[in-house]
């Protein structure tokens, strides 16, 4: 396989999983979203120190120690540990800085540091490495790396106050809640930002147990083929149609990797919600866990990597959590956009203020501030999300709300009607129907579909691109209110309800709840129309049952589907409408399903995909709807 060598500077830094491409592309997202604040020149504030911090194993770390030249008494640590390099600059100092400026005036020891196998650091390095076995005292993970790392620390810098914070986004998010199963004594807060909590059910790879194939497969080349970061080298720039070209998902290893990449090779073998996967879903080593270390949970809206995980992560938390030590935030952000720019827009969509920076000054300081330097109040009660549509934060007792919610369904009706009113027509004729073929798949962002990490790459915002494109296509279907005469808000989970059939014997279904804009809309006239994503979700029929043991679907019968679509806070303003819209297909993103069940999908053959016909049904029988938590004010 052809690869190219691409820098991991501070992409990273901003907290992208993945995002390593190098300045270019920090540059690129940094365009998209609107420029961030003038840069602090950190060499002139610290002192920096490179040390080896010796684990359990003998294995060292590369780790980066920041001391402020000027501190007046013993202050905190604050650590991230990142597999994507510390993106140095030309003066020798980390680019994570530039995430954490609001917080450097506040007095921390910055601490950042190469988890085991990556860029200066020893050993090996192993993709989302498992929960140890307490049995054997010798085994080692992520978690005892930080316990390790923070009793050096501890125990080596001078001037330090005893206490540690440690934050990190994406992978980093997950290596901080790693950090929560043994934490060390001197651990005071961390901040999970992004995590993953489950790569088989609804983050990076997979979701609902189908393959979020471009995305995989683009970052398991570029994770595993060194200790620092390379890119696969596509010869076709819209990626659309190399990925079609490529045909059966056996053909990447026939053509590509050989067996090399160990991580593909787990994809193969692993097609169903084995042990494997499993064993390395984070969030069942919670379910017994009472915090002791609290425990500030952030996601994003429109995430594209990882939004199942925080959000999962803090309600298994919350279960247990009798310390009060278990907090959330969610904004209107993609994956670590909290973390760079002012967010005041994303992509094409106006928030009416900088929320990203709202979250660094108004939360992220203050709340380490208060646990780690016995500072100031905390910022908020339990939860704080930002209300889109409406554009403005809301703080609540529990997320989701439990008072002034009434859960509503949204029904789908004949002529593309969508009512909160249940459907009367009975019989199996009350259907909508579209055909789903392979070979002519419905892309999930406007073509072209540049590689995921690439200059320009629109991978950032593809959850926020108007849906109009998609409308007019045969392969889809869309049911949608009238204009509202008052606000819709919704606050928590929404869940879509269908009953559908296939012809064939195996599918994929998409549901999307969509905001319509007014067609006038005098706020922002070129935005008159625009249909804005809300929700959304991709469910793989096989797994109806059991995401364990899957089966195909009887053809033509009419089975019902329930699609979690996540939680949520938005306002369908009046005079929008709201659309819900169904399809089968959602490529590259979600691997084609074959429609015809086979035992492993990775292992199909070309003659394996089949054109289907598919029905939703919208009947008193079977009332297809999406169930909205709709705030009462």
């Amino acid at each position: 396989m052809t690869r190219t060598r691409i820098a991991v500077a501070v992409c990273v830094a901003a907290g992208i999983a993945g995002v390593c491409a190098g300045w270019v592309h920090v540059r690129t997202a940094r365009a998209q979203e609107g420029a961030g604040p003038a840069l602090i020149d950190v060499s002139a504030l610290y002192t920096k120190q490179d040390v080896m911090i010796p684990m359990r194993d003998g294995v060292k770390l590369h780790t980066e120690i920041y001391a402020p030249k000027n501190a007046t008494g013993p202050l905190p640590f604050l650590i991230t540990r990142t597999p994507y390099g510390t993106g140095d600059d030309k003066n020798g100092y980390s680019g994570l800085f530039n995430i954490y400026q609001e917080m450097i005036p506040e007095g921390y020891i910055f601490v950042m540091q190469d988890i085991r196998g990556r860029y200066g650091s020893e050993g090996q390095f192993v993709m989302q490495r498992p929960v140890r076995d307490r049995s054997n005292p010798n085994s080692i993970d992520e978690g005892t790396d930080t316990y390790d790392t923070i009793d050096w620390l501890v125990k080596n810098v001078p001037n330090n106050n005893g206490r540690a914070g440690l934050l990190g986004i994406s992978y980093g998010g997950w290596l901080t809640t790693m950090a929560l199963l043994e934490p060390h004594p001197a651990l005071k807060a961390v901040s999970e930002q992004a995590s993953p909590a489950d790569m088989f059910l609804g983050d990076d790879f997979h979701h609902n147990g189908a393959f979020r194939l471009s995305y995989g497969f683009e970052y398991a080349a570029m994770m595993e083929t060194g200790k620092t970061n390379f890119m696969f080298q596509f010869d076709k720039y819209d990626t659309f149609e190399w990925y079609l070209a490529l045909g059966p998902l056996s053909n990447i290893d026939k053509k590509y990797l050989h067996g090399e990449l160990p991580t593909w090779e787990d994809f193969v073998n692993h097609p169903n919600y084995d042990s494997f996967w499993q064993k390395q879903a984070y969030y069942p080593y919670l379910k017994d866990l009472q915090l002791s270390v609290p425990d500030l949970n952030v996601a994003g809206w429109w995430d594209q990597e990882d939004f199942y995980g925080p959000v999962k992560i803090y309600e298994t938390l919350e279960k247990n959590d009798t310390n009060h030590y278990n907090y959330l935030v969610v904004g209107p952000w993609n994956h670590g956009g909290w973390g760079r720019s002012d967010g005041e827009s994303l992509g094409r969509i106006q928030f009416g203020r900088a929320t990203s920076k709202d979250f660094r000054t108004d939360v992220q300081a203050p709340w380490f501030a208060y646990w780690l330097k016995d500072k100031g109040e905390l910022p908020f009660k339990k939860a704080r999300t930002f209300e889109t549509g409406a554009n403005q934060w809301v703080d609540y007792d529990a997320w989701p709300p439990t008072t002034n919610v009434t859960e509503k369904k949204l029904y789908f009706g004949a002529d593309g009607k969508l009512s909160f009113d249940a459907p009367e027509a009975s019989g199996a004729e009350a259907f909508d129907s579209y055909i789903s073929d392979p070979a002519h798949p419905v892309p999930y962002r406007h073509r072209p579909v540049e590689e995921t990490y690439g200059p320009g790459s629109h991978w950032y915002t593809w959850l926020v691109e108007d849906q109009r494109w998609v409308d007019s296509r045969p392969d889809t279907v869309n049911w949608s209110t009238g204009a509202l005469d008052e606000d819709v808000c919704v606050a928590g989970d929404i869940v879509a309800h269908l009953y559908a059939s296939t012809t064939g014997s195996d599918s994929d279904w998409i549901a999307k709840l969509i905001d319509v804009y007014p067609e006038k809309y005098e706020a922002e006239p070129s935005m008159g129309g625009y249909e804005l994503m809300i929700a959304d979700e991709v469910f793989r029929g096989r797994f109806r049952n059991s995401f364990e043991k899957p089966e195909p679907i009887v053809p033509g019968k009419v089975t019902p589907y329930t699609i979690d679509l996540h939680t949520n806070s938005h306002c369908f303003l009046k005079g929008h409408r709201i659309m819900v819209q169904v399809q089968s297909t959602w490529f590259p993103i979600i691997d084609r399903n074959p429609q015809k069940f086979v035992p492993n999908i990775f292992n199909a053959q070309a003659s394996d995909y089949i054109r289907a016909t598919q029905r939703i049904y919208r009947s008193k029988e079977y009332p297809s709807n999406v169930e909205i938590p709709v705030v009462q004010r």
